[in-house]
């Protein structure tokens, strides 16, 4: 699929949070960002590879407004703790919730003892959208992209983390979806207060390194850089809030999300699980 090019807003001067960085679309967006001259905060779980990613991005861009951050996924601990340093930054432009799993082949439990993928593909995204809610509120034109899937299934909340059967498609799938769940709820919180939330599937199977040990490579990295690119910067955008994009066209997600009872219950997995409350604004 052919994608077209939007002339970007300057993100010059506005700060933005990639998770998922180090690799992949996450370092794809790293590269486009620093080359506008975003002030860029890029999280990995490698320091070494962070490492790399800034002397690369320096390098090719000069761009110098970069820094590092790393944050386990695996550990709640981690997530808390980057969103609290996040959280003392004078501004946040731009929060994109980027780090997730593929399509497990056995599964994992985190550190906490959560099943690895929803703790890495959605409770890390509940967090830091929990915790830096008051920081973007504070950031005139602020916006959140949550980077999810058109793969999505429905959560049994009588075994949310499967503990009686799992699946890596399932686990996988129905992350994506509690994204694209919370993703209606966070704008719904920040509908008045010049906060947009979407999210949405960038393309499909592209080359990364969670694509390609499974299955046939069907999109460049372009295509879902570009469309990623779009919910972060495209002025005409600014008023879009609540919705889930697949590629460039808004599109209708899985019936789950849009189920008020469904979505509550979410919220108090998400709170039990984590220990974070989600946040009440006026």
């Amino acid at each position: 699929m052919t994608t077209t090019r939007h002339e970007p807003a300057s993100t010059h001067g506005k700060t933005v949070l990639i998770t998922g960085a180090t690799d992949g679309l996450g370092r794809a967006l790293a590269h486009e960002l620093a080359a506008q001259g975003a002030t860029l905060i890029l999280h990995g779980r490698n320091p070494a590879k962070g490492e790399r990613l800034i002397h690369e991005l320096r390098e090719k861009t000069g761009n110098t407004r970069l820094a590092y951050e790393n944050a386990d996924f695996s550990s709640l601990a981690d997530i808390r703790a980057l969103a609290d340093r996040v959280a003392t930054r004078d501004r946040l432009d731009a929060l994109v919730n980027n780090a997730g799993l593929g399509v497990e082949l056995a599964r994992r439990t985190s550190h906490d003892g959560i099943e690895l993928t929803l703790q890495v593909d959605y409770l890390a995204t509940y967090v830091l959208s929990a915790k830096l809610t008051p920081l973007l509120t504070r950031t005139a034109g602020a916006r959140v992209v949550n980077v999810s899937s058109a793969g999505q299934a429905p959560l049994d909340f009588d075994d949310p983390l499967l503990e009686r059967s799992w699946d890596g498609v399932q686990a996988y799938c129905q992350a994506k979806l509690a994204q694209i769940m919370l993703t209606l709820d966070h704008a719904e919180l920040l509908r008045g207060h010049g906060v947009t939330v979407n999210a949405l599937h960038p393309a499909s199977y592209m080359p990364t390194k969670i694509v390609t040990h499974l299955f046939t490579v069907q999109s460049t990295l372009e295509e879902g850089t570009t469309n990623t690119l779009r919910l972060i910067t495209d002025p005409t955008l600014a008023g879009t809030t609540g919705t889930y994009f697949n590629r460039a066209t808004p599109d209708r997600a899985h019936p789950q999300a849009y189920d008020p009872a469904a979505r509550a219950r979410l919220l108090e997995l998400s709170e039990r699980h984590t220990g974070v409350a989600w946040p009440r604004i006026s």
